[in-house]
């Protein structure tokens, strides 16, 4: 039996410019961390070949050809693991929608659970390659780069999207006290609702060619915000957030409303420096920076959302349990 742990993540500038259409021309970045909610694969031999899927449906089936889940089917093709495994996915918060990640750290558990399975040791970067390989070439979703690489290495990071295709992997080295500082300055609420994020993505990478001073201001924020980190200056992450949220809900039309409007205004006069809605938008959950002083008038302001305590992760995907009996055959 293998169990992986990948987690999910926030991110605080720079989402949007990780489009390969964008990145390709003008290159991108984004700062992001990893959180300690997660999602868990486990993976278990079974004594017959057919392989068994646990996740919110069951299947049974006799090949990877006839499974429905597109993540499993891809990544079993990609392992080479063909028959014979019991596979189930777990996840913290809800795994669809939450703006948190969550497909991109399945992607990337899954591979990293099935190579451990046929005994392969596989780099961070093999796994988010593949996880981009899997969820962008393959299935044709309307994502970019950044969750699949923040899944993998975990921590806190500055991604660099060169126009090369090569993504530069930086870590932000905050001192001990200013680490568990940013962590605590930061709140995040759920909005009682989830959304299918691919067709506010799919129109916002349509709406690219349109917007392209509107990212380059928003890659320029990762690099300002980049900097500053690393002068820990931390109330930054706030402004920075807030500024990025301006211009993100420009980029497509479903990114905000007014519902989501008002509880960032709230936020703001209860006392929170910025924030933002993760992901995509328009649900899951609303991230906000907030002084310590002022979290408690913030949450009066947001008392009807309910509160996902969290802290920053500093690991990526990993393996916290491995019985892995080895084929002699």
């Amino acid at each position: 039996m293998i169990i992986t742990q990948t987690p999910l993540r926030i991110s605080f500038a720079g989402g949007g410019t990780d489009f390969k259409d964008f990145w390709a021309e003008h290159g991108g970045g984004v700062v992001s961390s990893a959180i300690d909610k997660y999602i868990h694969v486990i993976v278990k031999e079974r004594f017959d070949d057919l392989i068994v899927l646990n996740y919110s449906k069951r299947e049974i089936v006799q090949s990877v050809d006839e499974i429905k889940h597109d993540l499993i089917r891809e990544s079993m093709r990609k392992t080479g693991v063909e028959k014979g495994i019991e596979l189930t996915t777990l996840a913290d918060i809800p795994s669809e929608g939450s703006g948190l990640g969550s497909s991109s750290s399945v992607t990337v558990g899954l591979l990293q659970a099935l190579y451990t399975y046929k005994g392969a040791l596989v780099t961070a970067e093999r796994l988010a390659s593949e996880a981009c390989e899997i969820e962008i070439d393959i299935l044709g979703s309307p994502i970019g780069i950044q969750d699949q690489y923040i899944a993998a290495y975990g921590g806190l990071r500055a991604f660099n999207f060169l126009k090369s295709g090569k993504v530069e992997i930086n870590k932000v080295d905050l001192s001990p006290w200013k680490h568990l500082v940013l962590s605590s300055n930061l709140l995040m609420f759920y909005l009682n609702h989830t959304r299918k994020s691919s067709s506010i993505l799919k129109e916002q990478r349509q709406n690219i060619p349109n917007k392209v001073k509107t990212l380059c201001d928003m890659r320029d924020m990762f690099y300002d915000l980049h900097k500053q980190l690393k002068d820990n200056n931390l109330d930054v992450v706030g402004h920075t957030m807030h500024r990025g949220w301006l211009q993100k809900k420009s980029l497509a039309s479903k990114v905000s409303n007014s519902e989501i409007d008002s509880l960032y205004q709230n936020a703001l006069e209860g006392g929170a420096l910025g924030g933002k809605v993760a992901g995509a938008g328009g649900g899951g959950f609303l991230l906000l920076y907030v002084p310590t002083e002022k979290q408690n008038s913030v949450r009066q302001q947001l008392g009807n959302l309910r509160e996902l305590p969290f802290t920053l992760e500093p690991d990526g995907s990993k393996v916290i349990f491995n019985q892995r009996r080895p084929k002699w055959k």
